[in-house]
């Protein structure tokens, strides 16, 4: 059975800048805050920390950064759903513009998904991606141009709204995140104020001076903000 989140929640996805022991510390703390103001957190984890990571937390959704379709057998190289599963993942990225899925693909890994009760992130970089991708059913769908991650340029408001409401007007089950170029509170407020259900962010967070206060420090802005409503 899949994982129900709260909205808001919040994704900590240091993708590759942190492995071991940074990731393992990183995520002990994002457990700790996640305890503390009672907030829903993905945090993205490397294969082979995966299990580490599960066993050391309580509060955490343990995310991989993709999977595949595979089946066990045979398929040398590709990524098992089941041993995910049993090394405490909960919820898998898809299709980020790091790495792109074909849609014949997306279609048959969001099936494995949810035959394990995988949650699904599936990206899109527009908002005619964005319509597309809704059709299949993910959980969670991140809507953001692609020459805006990593830069620490947020999405503008506008294009936020205006990606809330396709994904929504085609499928009002699916959960809206506004993640590209995230790097301050405010930034958490505006995805948020923009109606979507979760936010986050990479190099905001593991870039800033002082992470673990960054982190903090964006979470107390969802709570602000989540008090309000």
């Amino acid at each position: 059975m899949k994982k129900q989140l709260r909205s808001p929640f919040f994704v900590v996805n240091p993708k590759a800048y942190l492995y071991g022991e940074k990731s393992l510390e990183l995520a002990l703390e994002a457990d700790k805050l996640s305890e503390k103001y009672d907030v829903d957190i993905l945090f993205t984890a490397q294969y082979a920390d995966c299990y580490r990571i599960s066993q050391a937390t309580k509060k955490l959704i343990i995310t991989t950064q993709h999977m595949d379709s595979l089946v066990p057998g045979r398929g040398m190289g590709y990524i098992l759903p089941e041993s995910l599963v049993e090394s405490g993942v909960q919820a898998t990225f898809l299709n980020h513009a790091e790495h792109p899925v074909k849609v014949n693909e997306l279609v048959e890994i969001m099936k494995r998904a949810d035959e394990l009760g995988i949650l699904t992130i599936v990206c899109a970089d527009s908002i005619a991606e964005a319509k597309a991708i809704s059709i299949l059913n993910p959980d969670i769908m991140i809507c953001e141009p692609t020459e805006l991650i990593g830069t620490g340029q947020s999405s503008s408001i506008d294009y936020m709204r205006q990606t809330n409401d396709a994904v929504r007007e085609s499928n009002p089950n699916i959960k809206v995140l506004q993640a590209a170029g995230i790097s301050s509170p405010e930034d958490v407020r505006k995805a948020l104020e923009s109606g979507a259900d979760a936010t986050g962010g990479t190099s905001g967070i593991i870039g800033a001076e002082n992470p673990i206060e960054m982190l903090e420090s964006m979470l107390i802005e969802l709570v602000n903000y989540r008090e309000e409503k």
